[in-house]
């Protein structure tokens, strides 16, 4: 998903391509998609993986004649039969059994579809600017904790709100990121920082103990 997500083509045109990509497993999820899938906007395709071996083993019988792994069987049978009959777009990956090969074999397939779709669709699928995005920005915040974090033990246990501690470090525009660092840091005891809260939580005063 990351990799099909860019903002512009190949030739620098912005296209905002992407593909949103949700994962279920089995019966356990089939309340939080199927509803969706079968009568929501009809937007997208389904990949149904089947595994034909249940389990080393007997299965657990659920009544005479029928096992846990046929009912998962019948759910996805029947899954599939419910979006064909509303004209829902499905495929299905069958796999004679679930091991590290199989796994491996999954994990290349879908690997080549997204470089081959990402050609046809004219992007770079392995230019990643937004992930680089979102480390400098973890970076940043990080620096900036170990600024508010001395700050406050420069205060000999005096309390200070996040918009005061800002002001003194000079990071008057990013309050609500000070504000949620000091929030983090005193609800763990790895940096011995009290708050004192008030009714309003921007009103929250911090302290080092």
């Amino acid at each position: 998903m990351e990799s099909l997500g860019k903002e512009k083509d190949l030739s620098g045109n912005v296209v905002h391509q992407g593909l949103t990509v949700y994962g279920n497993k089995g019966s356990t999820d089939q309340h939080a998609f199927v509803q969706q899938l079968r009568d929501g906007v009809d937007n997208f395709f389904v990949t149904f993986i089947e595994v034909l071996h249940d389990r080393e083993g007997a299965s657990a019988p659920m009544e005479p004649g029928v096992t846990s792994g046929d009912y998962l069987s019948g759910f996805l049978q029947g899954t599939r039969k419910a979006l064909f009959e509303n004209g829902r777009h499905s495929l299905t990956i069958t796999l004679e059994r679930l091991d590290a090969r199989s796994v491996g074999a999954l994990i290349a397939l879908f690997e080549r579809a997204v470089g081959f779709y990402a050609s046809l669709i004219g992007i770079n699928a392995y230019h990643q600017p937004g992930v680089e995005a979102g480390k400098r920005a973890a970076t940043t915040v990080l620096r900036l904790q170990h600024h508010v974090l001395a700050c406050l033990r420069s205060k000999g246990g005096r309390s200070m709100t996040a918009e005061e501690i800002a002001v003194e470090i000079g990071a008057t525009d990013e309050v609500e990121t000070v504000y949620r660092i000091l929030l983090h840091a005193a609800s763990n005891e790895d940096h011995k920082i009290r708050m004192e809260r008030k009714k309003a939580c921007t009103s929250n005063r911090f302290s080092a103990v």
